[in-house]
């Protein structure tokens, strides 16, 4: 098989997994896929420092905004999400991830998250930073909003 095709596959193999343990989190937590995806999307915004808004979840998710209000609907019944006002923009509501969902999240991902900092921990910094450039380039690839 051609190399780069097996890196091609392995990565998949990756996604399929992660994939996998999302849905069990998700079963396990009394929710849908799509919520977990919108609590990964809302901490990302959180750690980008980004307004968290029902618009970008929605553009993040490929959602409309039925299927946006009702995913932070789904979210807040079951404690996970609050809607905020915006201190500056009291028109503009904010969503926050509250801390049980943050520490439910670490509980069940911890683990996972920390053997793959130790694999990480094998590669010396020019690995890794070749590994970044692998997983940007990837991640710009799925973008299919670009030509």
């Amino acid at each position: 098989m051609n190399d780069n095709l097996e890196l091609v596959h392995l990565l998949r193999a990756v996604t399929v997994e992660f994939g996998l343990r999302q849905a069990e989190f998700a079963a396990r937590n009394s929710m849908h896929s799509t919520d977990v995806r919108a609590l990964i999307c809302l901490l990302d915004a959180a750690r980008a420092e980004e307004a968290a808004t029902a618009g970008l979840l929605g553009t993040r998710l490929g959602l409309n905004s039925a299927g946006t209000t009702a995913v932070i609907d789904r979210l807040e019944r079951l404690g996970h999400v609050k809607r905020i006002r915006d201190e500056y923009d009291r028109r503009r509501v904010l969503l926050r991830v509250e801390p049980e969902a943050v520490r439910l999240g670490w509980e069940f991902f911890g683990p996972l998250i920390e053997r793959v900092v130790g694999v990480l921990d094998g590669f010396d910094v020019d690995e890794r930073d070749t590994i970044r450039r692998f997983l940007t380039g990837v991640l710009a690839a799925t973008d299919t909003t670009t030509p």
